[in-house]
Order: structure tokens, then C-alpha cells, then sequence
């Protein structure tokens, strides 16, 4: 077993699947479908927004010779349903904001990959495509837009996934505890995929990136309000420091047990800066001692 970061964090996430030859392959398996894209952009933004909301996309990339645009989103919020729609429709819209006639000249795919999944049971599948053909009185699908909003589910992978979706999806679900066994990996993509993720093969800014998106997400866990968790986020510097130092000590429990009277005190008395500076050592450290 080796020790890696699990993809539900969006460096990581990013780091994998920003690199072309992964990126069209994922994309090619999900679709049905050959992409062929020699570069891909992370935290894309059209030059202009569509209406009042700024769509950011996580991954998105094009293949100009067959004209599609494909986009791929790693996400956790509950709005993830209006949220993706939107983002979906604003890369078709784009296409003729200039144009005078009714004309998408590029297919648009977005994969949507739900790392968690809301506790109302609204998601209950693996695999979910929404490809806007009409169906008619007869039942008969009129196939006459071939774009597709996919959301995929890596917790809910079952014996009716579609076999090639379910091995991306379950290298996926296989990351999210922070472990997984290198002999199960051992054919590429993947086993580049698992080299990407351990460890001790990421930097120190996105070991950082990392511990700021755990920080967000444990306050995020603990407050009813959304609005507050941000606020204590992103508000006085207190706040800030004490959302740091509190997931700080919680991950470093889960790896090395009980924290020490005196590592808990060094950490409630730290700055932010010297927080960060530990953040960046969490995952190469070997104790608690070479760490603090």
C-alpha cells in the first residue's frame, strides 16, 4: 500500500487529468467516443461571461479537426445539478453570442465527476447523461443534438456501470482514503495516474493548496450556513488562524495518533505563516517530531 492524496481534492484532481494523454483517454471512455487534444487548460474562463455569473471550468480542452469542446468538472456543493446545466449551456451559447444565426458549430460534452455525493439520496446512480434529444409519442429518440451533460458517481459504482466508466471510477473511489495498493494499478493510464497522486511526488504549493481545501472543507462540514463557513475563511485573520490550526491538528491525529501536550500547544500559539510552512511538510513528514 502507498500513501497517496485522494482525488477529491481539486490539485490533485487537476494534476492528473490536465495532462492530455489521461484527459483523452477519461474523456474517449465516458463518451463513447475518440477526442484526440494536445493541450488542456485548468481553471479556464471565457473572456466574457455569459449573463452575470463567471462559469470557471476545471478542465476544459477542444478537438479542433472534429469541432468539440470538452469540459470535465470535479465537484462536492449540493447545487451541482443548476450548476452544471449552466456551465453546460454557457460553452454552447458562446458559440453564437456573435453569430446571427441559430448555429452551435462545436459539440459540447461536460463530465461532471461527484467525489461526494448529498445525503438526501438524490444521486443514486453511477452514471447519469442527459443528451437533450427529443423523444417522441412513439417513444423514438429524434437525434438531433449530440451534445451531453454526464454526471458520474465513483461512490456508487455497481455490477450495471458501463465497464469502461467503471474502472476510471473506481481508481477514483479507490483514492479517497488516502491509500491504495500500487499491484492493483499496474497498466497504464493508470499506474501514471497513481504516480501523479503519491505523495511525495507533489510540491510544496499544491501540498499547501491541498491543506487550504481540507481546511475549507471541515469548516464548511461544521457550519449549517455556507455563507458563515466562508466568512470564517476568508474574514479576520483570527478566524483564519484558527480554522488552520484546528484541521491541522485533526489530520495530523488521523496519521499519527494523539497529538502531544506540547505539539498542541506549539500549534495554537502558531501564525499563519508558520501554519502553511507545517501544511507544506504534512506529507513528506515522517513524525511528529520532524514535522513541528
Amino acid at each position: 500500500m502507498i500513501e497517496v492524496i485522494p482525488l477529491k481534492y481539486g490539485a490533485t484532481f487537476k494534476r492528473v487529468f490536465s495532462r492530455p494523454e489521461i484527459f483523452c483517454q477519461f474523456a474517449s471512455d465516458v463518451l463513447n467516443l475518440t477526442i484526440n487534444v494536445d493541450r488542456v487548460e485548468t481553471e479556464y474562463e471565457y473572456p466574457q461571461p455569459v449573463g452575470f455569473v463567471r462559469s470557471r471550468y476545471d478542465l476544459f480542452a477542444e478537438d479542433t479537426a472534429q469541432r468539440i469542446v470538452v469540459e470535465i468538472q470535479q465537484h462536492k456543493e449540493t447545487d451541482f445539478f443548476d450548476r452544471f446545466l449552466y456551465y453546460h449551456l454557457t460553452s454552447m451559447i458562446e458559440q453564437v453570442r456573435d453569430y446571427k444565426a441559430y448555429w452551435f458549430n462545436k459539440t459540447v460534452y461536460t463530465i461532471v465527476v461527484l467525489t461526494s455525493i448529498p445525503k438526501d439520496g438524490s444521486v443514486d446512480f453511477s452514471c447519469a447523461i442527459s443528451d437533450f434529444n427529443p423523444v417522441d409519442e412513439y417513444d423514438r429518440r429524434l437525434t438531433v443534438y449530440p451534445h451531453r451533460l454526464i454526471f458520474l458517481a465513483p461512490r456508487k459504482v455497481s455490477a450495471n456501470t458501463p465497464p469502461k466508466i467503471a474502472k476510471w471510477l473506481n481508481f477514483i473511489a479507490d483514492s479517497l482514503d488516502g491509500k491504495m495498493n500500487e499491484n492493483d494499478y499496474s497498466e497504464p493510464p493508470f499506474s501514471n495516474m497513481l504516480n501523479s497522486i503519491q505523495r511525495i511526488n507533489l510540491s510544496p504549493e499544491e501540498l499547501a493548496e491541498i491543506i487550504n481545501e481540507a481546511t475549507w472543507e471541515q469548516i464548511k462540514m461544521q457550519s449549517a450556513d455556507a455563507g458563515e463557513a466562508r466568512g470564517i475563511v476568508k474574514g479576520r485573520a483570527e478566524g483564519e488562524v484558527k480554522g488552520k490550526a484546528e484541521m491541522l491538528k485533526r489530520l495530523i491525529t488521523r496519521r499519527f495518533g494523539q497529538l502531544p501536550e506540547w505539539a498542541e500547544t506549539r500549534i495554537d500559539t502558531a501564525n499563519v505563516t508558520q501554519l502553511e510552512l507545517w501544511a507544506e511538510k504534512f506529507f513528506i513528514a515522517q513524525t511528529i517530531d520532524t514535522l513541528l
